[in-house]
């Protein structure tokens, strides 16, 4: 009986027309520096921006998001997130996933124990009946969470980068000079041999086998799969509002993805960009690059950021989406109140204890803030949230109860969530 609820719950779930696109902000973002600025602290903690007035009266944003201000009405910011875990990877798995490390790592080298939210989503909904995965990574999945025992099969699906010239996907088309009439005599040849061994084996790996090889037929002979990242479907003036950037075309492509069925896109922040020699994350302290500081990276930033958010939450908006595709923008924790300066070079440190994020569409109350930090943004001192509370959130927008539990490789039960409204 428990197993036939499982397997009515999980039709259930993949039968909601729901996704969300995170914007994964790595690195950690200043909440100062963008959707909780503190214009009358002391100069020493309010940085090197100047706040603007948004289209919704009383909220305002950083100087650097001027298109973003004009559609606050369509977003909302959580300004009282915070928790513990003070390292990229630590602070990264607890977000994603939910779980709070064992052991804190420092060094920001761990894996994640336990699947992220994607992963889950995928277990859970499973593939469309077109094929196409239902967790992407644009152009790839942060690289701290693990499936572990979830299997391999659920991890994220990685698109590469959509801006190349002729951009696809990788491992989306036939090559050696086959043809569809080739690969279908190759599958039905591979269906012998598959029947074969798995007359000899009594552990049951087949099983395991042959769902990626019907995946991954799936994917090569799916041509709604092959629609969904066309880019060149798009016209060239939305193309350009989004911005020819890594950025740009990433949330356009997210928002295709979405639009055909996948039930989680992540955006990676972490890509090269000209001028930035080694990074192109949020991970900004006091002159982390000779000549880098924070004020340099936050313009580079969100020259890109700005105009990308705000075309996505629109387009959502103007095809009818805003209920069925959920936008959240955030990273692994925030920073320290007080600035840092280091060779003429301005920055602020790691900051689990206050961050802030903003989340668009889902059908969700936008035009708002949620909750409040300290006069410095140290701490919450109104409605304190955690990463599990909006992964709650995220959950139930996915049509997934976030309080089921899922087998571990110890065959116990483990809950997606153990906490979190």
């Amino acid at each position: 009986q428990l197993l036939a609820a499982r397997e009515a719950a999980a039709k259930e779930n993949r039968a909601r027309d729901t996704a969300v696109i995170l914007f994964w902000m790595w690195g950690g973002p200043s909440q100062l520096e963008t959707w909780d600025m503190k214009p009358d602290a002391p100069v020493e903690f309010r940085g090197p921006f100047r706040p603007v007035q948004t289209n919704v009266s009383g909220i305002e944003i950083c100087e650097l998001f001027p298109q973003l201000a004009k559609i606050a009405d369509k977003y909302a910011l959580i300004r009282s997130l915070h928790h513990e875990m003070a390292s990229h990877n630590d602070g990264s798995i607890e977000v994603l996933t939910g779980k709070t490390p064992a052991k804190a790592d420092p060094t920001s080298t761990a894996f994640s124990d336990h699947p992220d939210f994607g992963m889950v989503t995928s277990r859970l909904r499973g593939v469309s009946a077109e094929g196409l995965p239902p967790y992407i990574g644009i152009p790839n999945k942060p690289f701290m969470t693990r499936p572990n025992y979830l299997g391999v099969s659920h991890n994220a699906f990685n698109s590469g980068d959509p801006t190349v010239a002729g951009y696809k996907p990788p491992n989306l088309s036939v090559d050696g000079g086959l043809n569809g009439s080739r690969l279908g005599d190759r599958r039905g040849l591979l269906t012998q041999f598959d029947g074969f061994r798995r007359s000899l084996d009594a552990t049951g790996s087949m099983e395991g086998i042959d769902k990626f090889h019907q995946q991954a037929f799936q994917l090569l002979s799916s041509t709604q799969v092959a629609a969904a990242f066309n880019l060149e479907q798009e016209s060239d003036s939305l193309r350009d509002r989004y911005g020819r950037t890594l950025w740009g075309q990433s949330c356009l492509l997210a928002r295709r993805l979405a639009e055909a069925g996948a039930g989680v896109i992540s955006i990676d922040a972490l890509a090269p960009k000209a001028g930035m020699p080694l990074y192109f994350s949020w991970d900004d302290h006091a002159n982390a690059q000779p000549g880098w500081d924070m004020a340099k990276g936050m313009r580079v930033r969100a020259a890109d950021m700005d105009p990308a958010l705000t075309t996505l939450i629109e387009d959502i908006h103007e095809r009818g989406l805003a209920k069925k595709i959920a936008v959240i923008a955030v990273g692994e924790f925030g920073r320290t109140p007080r600035l840092s300066s280091a060779n003429g070079c301005i920055g602020r440190d790691h900051w689990p204890q206050a961050q802030a994020a903003l989340v668009a569409g889902g059908g969700w109350k936008t035009g708002q803030f949620i909750g409040a930090t300290t006069s410095k943004a140290e701490y919450p001192i109104e409605r304190p949230l955690t990463p599990q509370d909006l992964l709650a959130t995220i959950y139930r927008h996915l049509g997934i109860d976030p309080h089921s539990s899922l087998i571990d490789f110890t065959g116990r039960p483990t809950p997606i969530l153990s906490t979190g409204k």
